[in-house]
């Protein structure tokens, strides 16, 4: 309570002089033309943000389209791709491919759709950040 009496005291004791007002005005006017211009840069970049946004959900949508024919179209019996080796392991990737690669393709698109919704959600914070900000102009 003190602290605020003393600040409240300290602000109250403040009283600006302005010697000219052409100077205040040129300032003034110099930092609201700094202001705007952050304003429409910020701006400019979150409309960059949201057509980046749209062109990787296209093409994550086009390239999930693509591969989910190529698994599809393949016959279920014939393994997506085989080794020439011995081993077990080989062997199982191979008997197991259609499997796994339909697993690899849900966890990539899953991720993608996590990337998404976590990217607008950051462009629809820096757009309330940015209206929040220009509120107390």
């Amino acid at each position: 309570m003190t602290k605020d009496k003393a600040l409240e005291e300290l602000f109250l004791a403040q009283q600006p002089h302005f010697d000219d007002q052409a100077d205040f005005m040129a300032t003034l006017t110099r930092r609201l033309d700094a202001v705007e211009y952050v304003r429409q840069h910020q701006e400019a970049t979150l409309r960059r943000y949201k057509l980046a946004m749209v062109a990787a959900f296209v093409v994550g949508l086009i390239s999930g389209a693509v591969t989910l024919a190529f698994v599809l179209s393949e016959p279920a019996d014939v393994p997506l791709f085989t080794f020439h080796g011995q081993s077990v392991l080989l062997l199982w990737l191979a008997q197991n491919s259609r499997l796994l690669s339909a697993t690899v393709l849900a966890l990539l698109l899953s991720l993608g759709t996590m990337s998404i919704i976590r990217n607008v959600h950051d462009i629809l914070r820096m757009r309330r950040a940015i209206s929040s900000e220009y509120t107390f102009l």
